[in-house]
């Protein structure tokens, strides 16, 4: 391939030069960081809370013995603090976002949290970890993964990071797979969301990008190879409240 030809990849159902990406993901989060958990909540029906949740009973951090862990993507610490909060005083939480932004948000939400001190914010792309190797007994990344502009290698650096026998877990949106869900989902994603984000956050494109974004995400079954392909074994996937999302895991043996 020429030198001077440059890779595209999808932003949305726009079509983008692929090193353009991560600027334009980078605009969309800095205009929502604020309102960011609120929009969750709406959107989602409070359900984000419960997903999460089962994300991190996935976790199952110990209560009696040190536990490192690393949430990619989590800038406000929604899945950081629940981390904490259900790991003893020696679990250790490392909250990672490439956007400064939603790492403001979550380090003004841990002042005000008992265990907000033992979780540490890091600036950091998920494609290239500033973090050392074998260091973590499990990575999340809840609702971010599909932001990556280059999938591969976020998958590559967390088997990287993460210790033998460490655990990579991603809670993602997925496809609906019930036949008349899937037409309302799709009718509320397209006119409801956007609209919604106006009101709350007085623009609707962020979130116009979010739900095409969700539409390009591989396949529950594609992106388990893709992990597979990273180096990760036992890998499944759960698909939750009818495939709205799934919850994926892999392990490094």
């Amino acid at each position: 391939m020429s030198s001077s030809v440059r890779e595209n990849t999808h932003f949305g159902y726009q079509q983008v030069p692929l090193d353009e990406k991560q600027g334009l993901v980078d605009d969309v989060f800095h205009k929502v960081a604020d309102r960011y958990d609120l929009m969750n909540d709406l959107m989602s029906l409070g359900l984000h809370r419960l997903w999460k949740d089962l994300l991190v009973a996935k976790v199952r951090p110990p209560r009696d013995r040190p536990f490192a862990h690393l949430d990619v993507a989590g800038g406000t610490g929604d899945v950081a603090f629940r981390v904490a909060d259900a790991g003893g005083r020696l679990t250790a939480v490392t909250a990672l976002d490439v956007n400064r932004d939603m790492l403001r948000v979550g380090r003004e939400r841990a002042a005000k949290r008992k265990t907000g001190e033992r979780v540490t914010f890091v600036e950091g792309n998920a494609e290239a970890l500033p973090l050392p190797s074998d260091r973590f007994d499990a990575y999340t990344i809840a609702f971010g993964i599909r932001n990556v502009p280059r999938i591969d290698k976020a998958l590559s650096e967390a088997h990287r990071v993460l210790k033998r026998g460490g655990r990579f877990l991603a809670l993602e949106f997925s496809r609906v797979d019930t036949p008349l869900l899937d037409r309302l989902y799709d009718a509320y994603s397209f006119t409801a969301i956007p609209a919604l984000g106006k009101v709350i956050t007085g623009d609707g494109e962020p979130y116009r990008y979010l739900v095409e974004s969700i539409r390009r995400f591989p396949t529950p079954e594609r992106f388990a190879d893709m992990i597979g392909d990273a180096g990760f074994s036992r890998v499944d996937f759960t698909r939750l409240s009818g495939g709205v999302v799934a919850i994926h895991s892999g392990w490094k043996l």
